[in-house]
């Protein structure tokens, strides 16, 4: 179990560092585009890594689960990136993953997983984090209009189906969820990309946000696959949820975005959270 949570927080780490690097390219090209790029390119890796590992074709019920989730994945995506290009990194990145957490954990108690009760304290300790890193409770500097937060919330229910579509998926099945997720998801995105039209923008200058966006998603949905067969739903899934941490980080380091004591006793509390739950496993 601590290595499926440890896995879980690499997972984190990744996916913060990818959103950052996304919601960045976001503000120079539409969303719909830095999605749909980087979709590809990990699609591209996650059948290199299929052909290179040689996993025997996952069963339908594991493709199915992985197609469904991709395609969640992709609307999410599009959301989140676009929120980001409208809000704050400190306040859209926290309050989808509150919500990404919030699902999966219902979800695991629902089919009868039962954490300990130092588990449960860890859980609603991470939940708090984001909640008090995003500013939905104490204070926070900047301010995020109403439809923004509501992309916020809504790539936080794909998110969170991501997790609960790929921790369905049999222990055998490899890398093949990935590549059912990225086969579903990239044609998805892709007739988005033409209806909408909003292609413009100088893709060049951020083209390697964009491609490290693609590298690190995949990263880290593969940390959190093999992370989701180690441990329960309702833990791993929150474990990485908390990836606002590293890009909240990143905003404050690079985008000098202020911290407010509330957020800052956010990220604190994010630490114990891991904490108590790996200790509590």
């Amino acid at each position: 179990m601590l290595v499926g949570i440890l896995l879980a927080a690499l997972s984190a780490v990744a996916y913060g560092l990818a959103d950052y690097s996304g919601g960045r390219a976001s503000r120079s090209v539409a969303s719909t585009v830095v999605t749909l790029i980087g979709q590809a390119i990990s699609l591209v890796l996650v059948v290199i890594g299929v052909l290179l590992i040689g996993t025997p074709m996952a069963s339908a019920h594991d493709m199915l689960w992985g197609a469904a989730g991709g395609v969640a994945g992709g609307f999410a995506l599009i959301a989140f990136y676009r929120a980001l290009s409208f809000g704050t990194m400190t306040v859209v990145a926290p309050t989808t993953a509150i919500v990404s957490a919030v699902l999966p954990v219902i979800v695991g108690l629902v089919l009868g997983e039962r954490p300990s009760v130092t588990a449960l304290v860890g859980i609603v300790a991470a939940c708090l984090a984001v909640a008090l890193v995003s500013g939905a409770i104490g204070t926070r500097h900047q301010h995020t209009h109403a439809s923004t937060v509501a992309l916020a919330v809504f790539a936080g229910v794909g998110f969170g189906f991501i997790f609960i579509a790929l921790a369905r998926t049999a222990d055998d099945s490899g890398l093949w969820p990935l590549v059912s997720a990225r086969l579903a998801s990239v044609p998805v995105v892709a007739v988005v990309v033409l209806v909408t039209r909003f292609g413009r923008g100088a893709l060049g200058a951020v083209i390697w946000l964009v491609v490290a966006s693609g590298v690190l998603d995949m990263g880290a949905n593969l940390l959190y696959l093999e992370a989701s067969h180690r441990g329960l739903l309702s833990i791993v899934a929150v474990i990485s949820a908390m990836y606002p941490v590293s890009t909240v980080c990143l905003a404050f380091a690079l985008d000098h975005e202020r911290v407010s004591r509330s957020q800052a006793a956010g990220l604190a509390c994010a630490a114990t959270a891991l904490a108590l739950v790996s200790l509590g496993s």
